[in-house]
């Protein structure tokens, strides 16, 4: 919603500036210097990404409207997803696993819940790393390095619509001096003829140019911006995983091994200590019951 917000706060202050300066709204009007800047970079981003990018740059900006993919609960279910697998780790070893990560959808202890199971990249890193805990034998340091592998990889690709949205954002200024060139193409072709409309055909071009610097400082290059940022924060989730496996592979009891888990998170979506506490402990006596 913060993306709509920021949008509405650019076209108030530079359009109100405008005007309240005496410049005339409708003199920005220029349909076709935006056909040529906005038509121009889409396709210099088409021609430029393949169509698993584009794909994910547009199902990405709109995810933002809907907020962080990740909220405090998920992260409170995910911790206890982790205390729970933890839990029957020492109970009855790594190998008392097997059944719950080959079959995550019919597991109870994943079915436990149930908008985590939608989560299937995060749910798949999960037994990923248990399946190498329980059949690999490595240690914590072999683990630790194959993991941040894995998460560099998953974070690259996660990261490449916005970086490609951000490319096309650079591109636009270019774009705007395109149009303005071809706008001065135009007023030269009018100096053998009517003179009286130069003015308007050097305002039209001068117009691409700050449609160009506008569309990629106030819209576009913000939006790359804020797709790479909820890249980021969505990450956390993976590193709480990996923080905690390593933890546990490393002799820790449960509890401290979502401990260590639960530091890794943004301090506005981490649940408080004993918050996860008294939750943890009403689950494990619910289910004694």
């Amino acid at each position: 919603m913060l993306v709509l917000v920021g949008c509405l706060v650019v076209v108030s202050c530079v359009l109100g500036g405008f005007v309240l300066s005496h410049g005339h709204i409708l003199a920005l009007w220029q349909p076709y210097e935006l056909m040529i800047i906005a038509g121009g970079s889409f396709g210099a981003f088409l021609s430029a990404n393949p169509p698993k990018i584009v794909k994910h740059a547009v199902s990405n900006a709109m995810a933002l409207l809907k907020g962080p993919k990740y909220r405090k609960q998920d992260y409170v279910d995910l911790l206890e997803l982790l205390y729970d697998i933890f839990g029957v780790i020492r109970k009855q070893g790594l190998l008392g696993l097997e059944s719950h990560i080959e079959d995550p959808q019919s597991s109870a202890l994943f079915t436990a819940y149930p908008r985590l199971m939608k989560e299937h990249e995060l749910i798949e890193f999960i037994t990923d790393c248990l399946r190498l805990m329980v059949g690999g034998n490595m240690n914590p340091i072999e683990l630790e390095q194959l993991l941040e592998l894995e998460l560099e990889t998953h974070q690259q690709e996660a990261e490449a619509p916005a970086l490609a949205v951000m490319k096309a954002a650079d591109a636009l200024p270019g774009f705007g001096i395109v149009a303005a060139v071809l706008g001065i193409v135009t007023t030269m072709s009018q100096l053998s003829g009517n003179t009286s409309t130069i003015g308007e055909h050097i305002a039209g071009a001068l117009v691409g140019t700050f449609l160009g610097i506008l569309l990629c400082y106030g819209f576009v290059g913000p939006l790359g911006a804020a797709m790479e940022s909820r890249v980021h924060e969505d990450g956390r989730a993976f590193e709480c995983v990996k923080v905690a496996l390593l933890a546990s592979l490393r002799g820790y009891n449960p509890k401290v091994s979502v401990e260590f888990a639960r530091k890794t998170l943004s301090p506005h979506t981490r649940p408080g200590f004993q918050d996860l506490e008294d939750h943890l402990n009403g689950a494990r006596n619910g289910a004694a019951a």
